[in-house]
C-alpha cells in the first residue's frame, strides 16, 4: 500500500486537469524530464526524458533503443465530472449571491449537494500585450445547499436534478460578491476563465485495515499518477515509452487536446523525424507498437451484486482489470488481451476480466478515440472501482499497488510483432 499513500498528495492537489498536469510536469522536471515545445524542432537523443503539453494534456516519454523503432504508449485522462463557471456568473437571489453553472461530464450530480467545494481551474490574463494562463484555486469554499425533506417529501424516492435550478451553489450574501473573482485570480487582469467547482475533501482510507481508499477523481487520476509512477520506475527497454495524460474524455475526447485529436499522433511522427526516420518507418513502427488506454472498470457492488456480468464479477482487491467489449466499446482483443495477460504473468501482477452485462449499455474510454488514429494494437486496462463519476470515489488500496507494478512492467517489457503474432520479452 506504499504507493497508494503518495497517491492521496496528489489527488489532493489535482483539483482539475489543469492542477493535474502542473503536478504531473513538476514530477517529470524533479526527475530530469526535458520540455519540448510544439513551435521549436524536437531535440532527442538515445536514453533521453522529455514532455509535450499543449492546453491541460501532457505526453512524456522516454528513449531506450532503437534498433526495434516502437513505440509503449500508456494513455489516461487528467479531467474529471464537474460543475463548470459560466461567464458572468453571480445570480442574486433574494439577500443571497448565488454561481450559474453547467454541468461537466456526466457526473452523479446528486452526491455534489451539501459538499465543500472549491473553484478552480485555469484564469486567463492580460499584461503587456501578452495573454497567459495561471492555475488557481479558491481560498474559500462553496455549496450546493439540498432542499429540505421537509419542503421535497418524495426526495427518497427519487429526485429529477434540474442543473440549470438545483445545482447553483451559494457563494456569499447579496451585496458581497463583487470580489470573488479576485479573491482566486490574486488581480483583476482577468479576461477570461475556465472554472470548475469541485469537492474538495481529503481523500482519506476506510475499513478495518485501511483496505479502502475514497477520494474525488479517483477516475481518472489514479490511472495518471499510477502511469507517471511507472514511467519514472521502469528498466531500460526497446523503443520509446509514452506515457500520454489527456484531456477532454468525460465530454468525448473530441478536442484539440483529446485522444480523438492531433496531438498524441503529432508527437509519435515527430519523435520519428527526430530521428531521421520517414513516414513509411514511421507506419512500420506503428504497426510494431501496442496502446493501453487506462481507466477505471466498474468493480461489483456489494449491494447489488446483480448490476455485474454473472460469469465476469470484477472485484475490489482482484488487481488490474482488463476490459473486453463485442461493440467495440473497448479496444481489447483475444491478441491484445493474451499480450497484457503475459505481461503480467511474467511480472507476478493479479488481473482479472471485465465485461458489462449484455443487457446494460457500455461506456467507453479514449482508447477507442486515439486507435482511430494510430495503427496499432491495444488494449483497455485499469482497476476496479465503486461510485464511478461520484464526487467521491473508492476502491482498494491494494489494487493501485498492482496498477504501477503492472504498467512498470509494461514499459520494462520488449514486445515485438513477429510474423502476424507478438513475442513478449
Amino acid at each position: 500500500m506504499e504507493k497508494t499513500k503518495t497517491l492521496t498528495e496528489f489527488l489532493n492537489r489535482s483539483l482539475t486537469a489543469y492542477h493535474a498536469k502542473d503536478n504531473v510536469k513538476e514530477e517529470l522536471t524533479k526527475n530530469g524530464f526535458t520540455r519540448l515545445s510544439e513551435t521549436e524542432d524536437f531535440e532527442l537523443s538515445e536514453g533521453g526524458k522529455y514532455f509535450v503539453e499543449r492546453g491541460a494534456s501532457v505526453i512524456a516519454f522516454t528513449v531506450g533503443g532503437l534498433d526495434r523503432f516502437s513505440y509503449k504508449i500508456v494513455a489516461s485522462h487528467v479531467d474529471s465530472p464537474a460543475l463548470k463557471l459560466k461567464e458572468n456568473p453571480v445570480k442574486k437571489v433574494e439577500n443571497c449571491a448565488m454561481l450559474n453553472v453547467e454541468t461537466y461530464g456526466g457526473g452523479i450530480w446528486y452526491s455534489f449537494f451539501d459538499r465543500p467545494l472549491k473553484i478552480a481551474g485555469r484564469v486567463v490574463k492580460s499584461e503587456n500585450a501578452r495573454i497567459y494562463a495561471e492555475t488557481v484555486e479558491s481560498p474559500f469554499f462553496v455549496t450546493v445547499p439540498s432542499v429540505a425533506v421537509h419542503q421535497n417529501r418524495g426526495v427518497n424516492e427519487g429526485f429529477a436534478i434540474n442543473p440549470q435550478v438545483d445545482l447553483l451553489p451559494l457563494l456569499s450574501f447579496a451585496g458581497q460578491e463583487s470580489e470573488w473573482l479576485t479573491k482566486i485570480a490574486g488581480d483583476e487582469r482577468v479576461i477570461s476563465h475556465d472554472l470548475y467547482l469541485v469537492h474538495a475533501s481529503e481523500p482519506y482510507f476506510f475499513g478495518v485495515n485501511d483496505e479502502f481508499l475514497a477520494a474525488p477523481r479517483v477516475d481518472n487520476l489514479t490511472s495518471v499518477y499510477g502511469s507517471l509512477q511507472a514511467l519514472l520506475d521502469k528498466a531500460d527497454s526497446q523503443g520509446v515509452c509514452v506515457a500520454a495524460f489527456l484531456h477532454h474524455e468525460e465530454v468525448g475526447s473530441h478536442s484539440s487536446q483529446g485522444a480523438g485529436g492531433d496531438f498524441l499522433e503529432n508527437v509519435l511522427r515527430r519523435i520519428a523525424y527526430a530521428f531521421h526516420f520517414d513516414d513509411n518507418e514511421f507506419y512500420k513502427a506503428l504497426a510494431s507498437s501496442f496502446f493501453l488506454s487506462a481507466d477505471n472498470a466498474h468493480a461489483l457492488h456489494p449491494n447489488h451484486p446483480e448490476k455485474s456480468d454473472p460469469t465476469n464479477k470484477t472485484l475490489l482487491g482482484g488487481g488490474i482489470v482488463i476490459k473486453s467489449h463485442a461493440g467495440g466499446a473497448y479496444i481489447t482483443d483475444a491478441v491484445s488481451s493474451a499480450v497484457v495477460k503475459t505481461v503480467f504473468e511474467k511480472a507476478g501482477v493479479t488481473y482479472q476480466s471485465f465485461f458489462n452485462r449484455s443487457d446494460v449499455r457500455s461506456g467507453s474510454t479514449l482508447g477507442v478515440s486515439a486507435l482511430t488514429r494510430l495503427g496499432m494494437a491495444g488494449a483497455d486496462i485499469g482497476i476496479a472501482q465503486l461510485a464511478m463519476h461520484s464526487a467521491c470515489e473508492c476502491f482498494a488500496a491494494s489494487d493501485f499497488d498492482e496498477y504501477v507494478n503492472g504498467m512498470t512492467a509494461f514499459y520494462s517489457s520488449d514486445i515485438f510483432v513477429e510474423n502476424d503474432g507478438f513475442t513478449v520479452q
